[in-house]
């Protein structure tokens, strides 16, 4: 932690407030994911295999009480942005194979950064390979947006903060009432502790993202981002010379340091969290066979190239999507949840 207390007094100095801020929110996250065990990935497979509800449930709580807290903040301050994404040919093919590939390398962006400052192997080793589909697939993104795209579609700006709130909450309801007749367990006797204390802390910590930055919690951006510096580093990219990355609000943060980045820096921040629990509760780790390694590795990639292509992953698109209104959020979820199906049939195969 005094590395973290020295990036936030440097920040503080050198950088702006602002960032030196949300490097804490990124601790934040980190801490509470890893030590609430808060993952999304885990969540939808305990209810599809075991019937266990908890980890859904706790999404649900955090998506309400953050669309309660949000969608008033973007009515209120014109400053701050949803997290919209284009109904698209993209969405639907990249949220479905999103959710196959991280049922397979076992965490979603948030997940993968919690279990690497964790120090789970395959996790770490996913990394890179997520960065570097990410940045693929943003380099490829104006392709697949050619093959079919709506405009993005804001509910609160559409209908008015208490309208959307209503429609959210009402929507959030009828999954709950879903998942408790399919699980036979309603939200008061499957909710546990852990899942409860996340979902309470994450939506804290996300609404506070959203003040202080001006833009909704994301992750899949930053990995992008370091991916196509590093391209660009190398020579072997010419950012000027595509449509996402030539475009002047991605050419800037290319130009700047990965500090002044909002993503970033609470990745960052994330990943500093998570490895703070485990210094404090080591976890074992589970050895794996060649095949899964490589199986695993390459899921890691889809997972960058994938979120890329469905404008957000579970934190981007679901969790920042639907609490700002958009209904991006709301198409990426049953694509996604369709993938985790096969993805765990996969995930059973190779003995994961």
């Amino acid at each position: 932690m005094l590395a973290v207390l020295a990036l936030f007094g440097w920040l503080l100095w050198s950088v702006s407030a602002r960032q030196a801020l949300l490097l804490l929110v990124g601790v934040g996250f980190g801490a509470t994911l890893a030590g609430a065990r808060f993952g999304f990935t885990t969540g939808w497979r305990h209810l599809v295999e075991r019937r266990d509800p908890g980890g859904v449930y706790g999404q649900l709580l955090l998506l309400a009480l953050l669309s309660a807290i949000s969608m008033p903040m973007l009515a209120h301050f014109p400053e701050t942005t949803a997290a919209l994404g284009p109904p698209s040919v993209s969405l639907l093919v990249g949220a479905f194979v999103f959710g196959m590939a991280m049922q397979i390398a076992d965490g979603c962006g948030s997940g993968t950064l919690y279990k690497a400052g964790l120090g789970v192997p395959m996790n770490m080793a996913i990394l890179p390979l997520f960065a570097l589909g990410s940045f693929l697939g943003s380099v490829h993104l104006n392709d697949w947006l050619a093959l079919g795209a709506t405009a993005p579609v804001g509910l609160v700006q559409r209908w008015g903060a208490g309208t959307a709130l209503a429609a959210t909450l009402a929507a959030l309801a009828l999954v709950a009432l879903l998942v408790a007749r399919w699980s036979g367990r309603p939200l008061r006797a499957g909710l546990s502790g852990r899942w409860l204390w996340g979902a309470l802390a994450l939506a804290l910590l996300a609404a506070l993202n959203l003040l202080v930055a001006g833009q909704p919690w994301g992750v899949v951006y930053g990995f992008g981002l370091w991916g196509a510096k590093a391209a660009t580093a190398l020579g072997l990219f010419d950012p000027a010379a595509n449509a996402f990355w030539g475009d002047a609000g991605h050419a800037q943060r290319l130009s700047q340091t990965l500090l002044l980045d909002v993503t970033s820096i609470t990745n960052i921040g994330i990943l500093a969290g998570a490895l703070w629990v485990a210094a404090r509760r080591p976890r074992p780790s589970q050895p794996l066979s060649g095949q899964q390694w490589l199986v695993g590795m390459g899921a890691g990639f889809l997972l960058g190239y994938s979120s890329r292509l469905a404008f957000g992953c579970n934190v981007g698109a679901m969790v920042s999507g639907i609490s700002t209104g958009s209904l991006h959020g709301w198409i990426w979820v049953p694509l996604a949840f369709a993938g985790t199906l096969v993805g765990l049939r996969v995930r059973r195969y190779f003995k994961f």
